[in-house]
Formats: C-alpha cells, sequence, structure tokens
C-alpha cells in the first residue's frame, strides 16, 4: 500500500535550500504517476538553465504543465490517481504582480482548487521572511503578500515541511511512511 498524503502539503525553504528536490522525492515515493505544474517563464538565459536543471534532475515518469498565471484552472482539471507538484507558489505570486493583476482573487480561487483537486497537491514556496529587510518599498510590500500567502497555505496544509541545507523539518502534521 502507498504512503498517505494530505490534499495539501507544503515545502518551504529558503532559495537553493533543497526544497524543490526534497518535494520531488516525496511525489515520486508517494506514487509512479506524477504531474508537476510549473510556475517559471524562461525568460532569461539564468532561469532556462536552472529549468533545464530541474527538468534533468527530475527524469522520466512526470507529466508538465505550465501555468506560471492560472493554477487554479490547471488544478481543476487533474484527474485522480496521481499526484500533484506545483513548483513553485512564490514564482507564481510574482508572475501576477509583476503584470498587475491583484493577487487576492486569484489567491482564493487556488485554495478553493487545492481543496477540490482530484489528486494530493504538493506546493513549494520560498521562505522569504528571514533575510535582510527588502531597501525597496515594493520589494517590501511583495515579502508581506507573500508572507501572508505562505501562512494561508500553511494554516490549510496537513503537512508542512521546511528544508533546510537538504534536510526536512517538519512544522505541522507527520512525513508518510516509507517517504525520502
Amino acid at each position: 500500500m502507498l504512503p498517505q498524503l494530505p490534499q495539501l502539503t507544503l515545502i518551504t525553504g529558503g532559495a537553493a535550500s533543497g526544497k524543490s528536490a526534497y518535494a520531488e522525492a516525496l511525489a515520486e515515493a508517494w506514487h509512479p504517476v506524477r504531474l508537476y505544474i510549473a510556475t517559471a517563464e524562461a525568460r532569461d538565459s539564468e532561469m532556462k538553465a536552472k529549468i533545464a536543471a530541474h527538468r534533468a534532475r527530475r527524469g522520466a515518469g512526470w507529466e508538465v504543465v505550465e501555468a506560471p498565471l492560472d493554477l487554479a484552472p490547471a488544478l481543476a482539471r487533474v484527474a485522480p490517481g496521481r499526484v500533484v507538484l506545483v513548483d513553485c507558489a512564490t514564482m507564481w505570486l510574482s508572475n501576477r504582480i509583476e503584470r498587475r493583476q491583484q493577487p487576492g482573487p486569484a489567491f482564493e480561487a487556488l485554495l478553493e482548487a487545492l481543496h477540490g483537486c482530484a489528486a494530493p497537491v504538493i506546493v513549494v514556496t520560498n521562505e522569504l521572511g528571514l533575510g535582510v529587510v527588502p531597501a525597496s518599498a515594493s520589494a517590501r510590500a511583495f515579502r508581506q503578500v507573500h508572507g501572508e500567502m505562505n501562512q494561508r497555505l500553511a494554516a490549510e496544509a496537513g503537512l508542512v515541511v521546511a528544508v533546510m541545507s537538504g534536510l526536512p523539518l517538519v512544522l505541522k502534521g507527520r512525513l508518510p511512511e516509507g517517504g525520502p
């Protein structure tokens, strides 16, 4: 029997902490049928290289859907019998704000879609609140909205894991038996 994941799992951590790799390993331990919903856009050579590295690390066995702005509709189309990995909520929020789209209504729709998804969902997000206070007002505003988003996601999640230096630290819930 496969280990059980809650409907929503949140994986958080700093930049380059290993959170995406950990989330992928958790999904791979849970189910052989995996859907990766990507929110990043390859706008420059650095991001193209990062996306390519993520793809190479995942290898075969992942269906990929790109949803840089519209996560809720992507989640609504998910069929049962798989696990979903959304990587990442930070990039999704950044994409929406960059295009001057109000994140509030879209976030409420996202929460509804996460609860109604036909498969368990693992959401990756960055932890931005541990660093230096940003110098610009717009960066401080983003950090605030992002922190509020993460708090709401964590409140809704059955499992919350912080990853630091590649090591998982369970903040809420319990890791399924047989996981990474």
